[in-house]
């Protein structure tokens, strides 16, 4: 299944990912695809406000610390995979261990680590620019 959004502001951007972590049950892998500025850790922040995590948590990308937890009704991995020279990187962090756990795990740049993120089915993201402000994303859930 698939689905298609039009946001047209980083406000929006937020509240979709504010419903989408409303729906989240735990387990899930979010794999986030999308050049820089389109609104990724935007979209992150908005998940953690869906389940529950505070706002002043302070969602920000975790690119010089990897993987940033926020706790809410489910705990949040956040990773940034921007900077990592390979999978076994991710790996070495720990990844199978937060993926296996009843938290959500969201992967901000997910194509530099895909063989190693495929393998849990994870809710595809893609996010692309739409003009200055507005962005295209498209969820893909798998079957």
């Amino acid at each position: 299944m698939e689905r298609e959004i039009v946001s047209k502001s980083v406000e929006e951007t937020i509240e979709l990912g504010r419903k989408l972590g409303e729906g989240l049950k735990g387990g899930e892998v979010l794999a986030l695809r999308g050049t820089l500025g389109t609104g990724k850790t935007h979209l992150i922040k908005g998940i953690a406000l869906g389940l529950g995590a505070s706002e002043r948590d302070g969602v920000r990308s975790p690119t010089f610390t990897l993987i940033n937890e926020y706790k809410g009704r489910l705990a949040l991995y956040h990773v940034d995979a921007y900077r990592l020279k390979n999978e076994r990187e991710l790996e070495s962090l720990g990844f199978d261990e937060i993926c296996t756990s009843e938290a959500v795990v969201a992967v901000e740049w997910a194509d530099r680590v895909e063989e190693l993120i495929k393998t849990y089915q994870p809710i595809n993201i893609y996010l692309e620019h739409r003009g200055e402000k507005e962005r295209l994303i498209r969820i893909k859930y798998q079957p």
